[in-house]
């Protein structure tokens, strides 16, 4: 179900070592089919196979990494600095000065091997996101064992360790309970977004980077960028550097290395950034600098058609994204395109005439040479789904269609043979905050999609943070812990999901508790989004 990554590490693994691997003294913690919550465990998202026991061990105050046996060798240090961070959220700032000498003798943990079989880092899509978690290792108990094909895996299974380990504040010591554990794991889906709007409100680049940082503790790995739109354009282009006039002011603009520097950290985390320009319409603050691409100075949007300009400036910012963006898709958008100023102004209405078209059909003409363009870059397509509600059948075959407006658009995309990401503005905007936790842990990509190979169409979800009402003082407790309910919906095995939103209450409640220890202003889980805190009440209360 959805875009599989290294099914035969993972499947295999799953059948025949789940009995093997797991240390004599574990109690093997299963779920029902209905997905019952699994008993103490208070992992997010939960991983696809878990097992633990009932004894407990001591990190000690040396906890190193050891990758003897490793395939790949971090050059990048990718994963010396994932270690140390994991560290340090697990750490929380508390001063770990435990006398071992009186823990009796306890099981001490020295520190966490860990073995990748991939050389390389390069991150994309599809890249291999399992891994294998042993606490202690049944080889050497003083360590923990983590293995994964690639890096990336073994940042998610360095997250999962993080949750299992606790400050005691009688013994001042790092405390891994419930030991020993063994997890095995991959994500459900390939394509687990987050969409940010920095158009709305700029966004400054250390609460893009917070956001980033709070994306990996629910293993999410996209970052759709909506850098532009109607109200702003803060990004540098320097095949046309006068468009960045339509930012908002001097001070809220991104040049090219402030976009290269998000990609790097994002990267780092194991999450690729998908920059969107949203075309022909939301496209209002591109003639700021070149009045020519409005059709009028009395109507400004959507683009010119009829100008060449205007696709010369599209193939120029493409240009452009190709230096920083490397995912291998870009987002075009193509929504709410109202085309009445291309047939309200002569000389667009002229052209109209001359070359055949009405104004839908210049409509589709404009998202095709758009489409046409980023394919001349190397990028594949994701545009939202007005473009496949209109002329579906002329798309190319690269594209990914992003559902947003309701129910049922998926299951029409991959009958045609598209590729979706599902979005639906009724269960997965995080701008609505009439919209419950609840609802969007219950919201299921593959509804009504029952043809395998159609559900593999389906690669994955993204809940929008769209920014008319938010800024850099509100967004993470509008996002969190909202966003974690769609995470554990786009990771965990279907089979092991709720059946009930109500059964993972206490779970979701712990990792909320869990962001905010880590300086994630993550809101109660009562209410509705943003939602105040009850008076007067311990978080994990």
């Amino acid at each position: 179900m959805g875009k599989m990554a290294s099914e035969a590490f993972f499947v295999v693994v799953v059948v025949a070592a789940a009995a093997a691997v797991v240390l004599a003294n574990a109690l093997p913690v299963r779920s029902e089919r209905g997905g019952v919550e699994k008993d103490e465990v208070n992992i997010w998202p939960m991983p696809a196979w878990v097992s633990h026991g009932r004894g407990h061990l001591y990190m000690s105050n040396d906890f190193v990494l050891s990758t003897e046996g490793s395939g790949y060798g971090d050059a990048s240090g990718i994963l010396k600095d994932a270690f140390h961070r994991m560290l340090a959220v697990i750490k929380l700032d508390h001063v770990v000065d435990a006398n071992f000498s009186a823990l009796h003798d306890q099981p001490l943990l020295q520190g966490l091997r860990i073995v990748i079989s991939s050389p390389k880092d390069q991150l994309q899509y599809g890249i291999d996101e399992s891994y294998k978690l042993m606490v202690p290792s049944p080889e050497k108990p003083a360590y923990a064992h983590l293995v994964a094909p690639t890096v990336y895996g073994a940042l998610h299974g360095l997250q999962t360790f993080s949750q299992l380990c606790h400050f005691n504040f009688t013994s001042r010591v790092i405390k891994v309970h419930m030991s020993p554990w063994t997890i095995i794991d991959q994500p459900r889906f390939s394509y687990r977004g987050l969409l940010i709007d920095t158009s709305r409100h700029y966004l400054p680049l250390p609460v893009i980077r917070k956001v980033i940082d709070s994306m990996t503790y629910a293993k999410l790995n996209v970052l759709h960028w909506h850098i532009v739109d109607t109200e702003s354009f803060p990004l540098e282009i320097p095949s046309y550097p006068k468009l960045w006039n339509g930012a908002y002011s001097t001070s809220e603009q991104y040049s090219v290395a402030d976009a290269a520097e998000i990609v790097s950290f994002a990267q780092k985390r194991g999450i690729n950034v998908l920059a969107e320009i949203d075309v022909p319409g939301h496209a209002l603050s591109w003639g700021t600098g070149y009045p020519s691409l409005w059709p009028s100075k009395d109507c400004q949007q959507p683009l010119d058609v009829s100008n060449e300009f205007t696709f010369k400036v599209i193939d120029g910012i493409l240009s452009d994204f190709s230096k920083i963006f490397k995912f291998k898709f870009v987002h075009l958008g193509g929504d709410e395109v109202d085309t009445s100023c291309w047939t309200t102004t002569p000389h667009i209405s002229k052209w109209l005439k001359k070359n055949g078209m009405n104004e839908s059909q210049a409509y589709q003409y404009f998202v095709l040479r758009a489409q046409n363009l980023a394919l001349s870059h190397g990028y594949e397509i994701v545009n939202w789904e007005e473009t496949f509600n209109n002329f579906g059948n002329k798309l190319s075959r690269k594209t990914v269609v992003h559902n947003w407006l309701g129910g049922g658009v998926a299951q029409q995309v991959v009958a045609s043979g598209l590729r979706c990401i599902v979005s639906n503005q009724d269960k997965w905007y995080l701008d609505h905050l009439d919209t419950t936790w609840q609802e969007f842990y219950a919201n299921e990509p593959l509804t009504n999609i029952t043809n395998l190979k159609q559900q593999k169409l389906v690669i994955g979800g993204e809940v929008c943070m769209w920014g008319e009402r938010i800024d850099g003082s509100d967004i993470e407790q509008t996002i969190w812990p909202r966003a974690a309910a769609a995470a554990e919906r786009l990771w965990t095995p279907y089979d092991e999901l709720a059946k009930d939103p109500r059964q993972v209450t206490g779970r979701l409640a712990h990792f909320r508790c869990l962001l905010n220890q880590r300086g994630v202003a993550a809101a109660p889980l009562a209410g509705q989004g943003r939602a105040a805190p009850e008076a007067n009440r311990g978080c994990f209360w």
